[in-house]
């Protein structure tokens, strides 16, 4: 028993160690004293075994890789915040919660929005039993054994002064430093290995992480902002809440701040802007959320969003550099698309030395050219563009850009189609299109061939291993042998995963084919429409296809295009004979959303507009990219466009995300 004691004791102390050094702020050994007593514990646990507890300091990294990740459902849902723009937006979202309350002050808690991945951890009774990401608000993936791994999560709850409730879900943002990342790619780039993009990026796939062990030489950082359920304690406040967790043992953003009017939220926001460049830390915005948690339930909640919160964005970062050149890339479908290659500048976080231009209209609209002086930002922190061209610093002798009239890849003729904006490869052959077709073949929507990406799809085109997709299914060992820095163990995945791509579905396989204007949908209604039967598909005629609800005339056209050509035909069967089994296709069952059409608009919180497109057609709805009098439902997600003002003008039935997630799970 006194063994047992002191090692509690020396957990204990560990522990507490742990929450004044990444909590407070304020440790109060050295370094090398918390080595040794660390130290010190791992020999008597490892010398006494049977004294060992999943909660001790010395159990944050699992013996063995996890083999998958297991799907956690939030007990209550994660919800997004509402995006403002500007700093009179937050004016309004404040003016507007006065009002709706009917008073003349509101208190808030600020706080900077870190720009990580959101995550759930559950405590029971002080213990952590399980944490998971955020998913798609509903639905997580399960990354306890990674989340144990960042030494300022407790694995056990202080209760020095008040004991932790018997329940406690806490969300927050994991993050890395700036200074840890420069530390991670320097390490990735003396290995060979691919730099990360961004922290955002690095911080997401340490996290995702099959072992542990990875994720652990990452040094990751957490900061606490949210409650999800609490059972056993209650707060009137979030300020009190916050207060709670960090005495708990959980940390807690330092810059986090109560403002009391509307001039200290313009003030914050401001302030951190200003702060952005300078923080340890990448952040995209700040948050304000009511304090009062009564008043939070009288203002609700939006089926996506928080009425009593907001996001203030900051506004795209915006650099300086000089286009050395438009280079053209020529893309699966034959299209040419010009991309202005940049001097390197850093903006939001990543260094961009291209961007898109999109096509000849675009150039001639902003009249840009090599050599020019150019604004760029990254729009939303994600897609760097050209804003602009300061026309003060062109060159003198500059000439306008003017598209190829041969494709810069096979050096064929240019197709230009009137009234579209792009121009395309005619060549068939064109190993681009080669290239872009194996791996749309291969991509997850289609084949979902694992291990076949764009670099190996590359290497075995380049090498005429691959002259068409049907060789895909003859690759073998000996073939793949020949490539460099391909293993026995790298090629037995591979056809392994080949093998298994054979069993597959109608919609799966013509999705593949990448048929224009024949998307994932499309797919769908066509498998619905020949019962799975690929050769009656082949055989239709255009009006056989025009009668389908959902595919037009041009969709029509290029189907009857694509089997036109002999050796599309080959292809297809050179796959059949080479074993590709299409599933025996079942009628789906008449639901309420039987035959009804939908339209998206916006973003959705609730899951991805993929998941909203397969729950549809799988209760046998379709889904239309454009707002006609033919569509039964538009769905509003945030940041409706257009086709909101198209539906009310066609008295479209609109809903929103709550209402649609009523209505599929009738």
């Amino acid at each position: 028993m006194k063994l047992k004691k002191r090692l509690d004791t020396m957990r204990k102390a560990i522990n507490e160690h742990n929450y004044r050094y990444y909590v407070l702020n304020d440790p109060t050994i050295s370094d090398s004293e918390y080595d040794s007593l660390f130290k010190k514990l791992e020999k008597l646990e490892k010398e006494n075994p049977d004294y060992i507890n999943t909660n001790s300091p010395t159990q944050r990294i699992g013996e063995k890789p996890i083999k998958a990740f297991e799907i956690i459902e939030h007990k209550k849902p994660m919800l997004s915040l509402a995006n403002a723009m500007e700093a009179n937006e937050l004016i309004n979202f404040y003016n507007k919660n006065i009002k709706t309350l009917e008073m003349n002050s509101l208190s808030y808690i600020a706080e900077p929005k870190l720009d990580g991945l959101a995550v759930e951890l559950v405590y029971v009774n002080g213990l952590l039993i399980h944490g998971s990401t955020r998913g798609d608000g509903f639905r997580g993936e399960n990354i306890t054994h990674n989340l144990k791994t960042i030494n300022s999560i407790p694995l056990e709850l202080r209760n020095k002064k008040t004991s932790p409730p018997s329940r406690l879900e806490v969300r927050g943002e994991v993050f890395i430093s700036k200074k840890e990342f420069s530390i991670l790619n320097k390490n990735q780039e003396a290995l060979g290995k691919n730099l990360f993009a961004n922290p955002r990026n690095a911080a997401a796939g340490s996290l995702r992480q099959l072992n542990p062990k990875i994720t652990s030489k990452r040094n990751l950082s957490v900061f606490f902002y949210d409650a999800g359920i609490v059972e056993g304690y209650s707060f009137k406040n979030h300020l009190s809440f916050l207060n709670k967790i960090k005495e708990w043992g959980l940390p807690v953003n330092p810059l986090i701040k109560e403002i009391k009017n509307k001039s200290g939220i313009i003030k914050y926001y401001e302030k951190l802007e200003n702060l952005r460049n300078n923080l340890p830390y990448d952040i995209d915005g700040t948050v304000f959320k009511v304090n009062n948690y009564s008043l939070r339930e009288k203002l609700g909640s939006r089926s996506r969003s928080p009425r009593w919160a907001i996001a203030g964005k900051f506004k795209a970062q915006q650099v300086t550099t000089v286009i050395n050149n438009i280079e053209i890339q020529v893309g699966r479908t034959g299209a040419l698309t010009p991309v202005a290659k940049l001097n390197p500048v850093f903006v939001g976080g990543v260094t961009v030395s291209s961007a898109t231009l999109h096509n000849q209209d675009e150039i001639n609209r902003k009249d840009i050219r090599i050599g020019d002086t150019v604004i760029i930002e990254r729009a939303g922190d994600v897609i760097p563009k050209i804003v602009k061209v300061i026309f003060q610093k062109r060159k003198h002798k500059s000439k306008p850009f003017c598209m190829p009239k041969l494709c810069p890849a096979c050096n064929q003729k240019i197709q230009n189609i009137p009234r579209d904006a792009v121009v395309r490869c005619s060549n068939i052959y064109c190993k681009n299109q080669i290239i872009g077709d194996m791996i749309h073949f291969a991509s997850k929507g289609a084949m979902d061939i694992d291990g076949l990406g764009k670099q190996l799809v590359k290497q075995l085109v380049e090498t005429n291993l691959l002259k068409s997709i049907s060789d895909i299914f003859s690759l073998n060992k000996i073939n793949l042998s020949k490539l460099s820095g391909f293993g026995e163990k790298s090629s037995e995945n591979l056809i392994n995963a080949i093998k298994e791509s054979k069993k597959t579905s109608f919609s799966n396989f013509v999705y593949g084919l990448g048929i224009r204007n024949i998307g994932e949908n499309s797919s769908r209604l066509l498998e619905k429409k020949f019962h799975g039967k690929i050769t009656d598909f082949m055989n239709a005629t255009k009006k056989e296809l025009e009668d389908i609800d959902g595919i037009g005339p041009v969709a029509a056209e290029e189907v009857i295009q694509f089997w036109s050509n002999p050796l599309n035909i080959k292809t297809v069967q050179d796959c059949l004979n080479q074993g590709i089994h299409l599933s025996n296709y079942k009628k789906t069952p008449e639901t309420n959303l039987y035959k009804k059409a939908f339209v998206f608009t916006g973003t959705l919180q609730s899951m991805t507009r993929m998941n909203a497109k397969e729950k549809i057609t799988a209760l046998g709805g379709r889904v239309s990219s454009s707002v006609s009098k033919n569509i039964d439902y538009l769905i509003l997600g945030i940041g409706a466009g257009s086709k909101l003002k198209k539906a009310k003008e066609l008295s479209v039935s609109i809903i929103s995300e709550n209402e649609f997630l009523q209505l599929i799970n009738k």
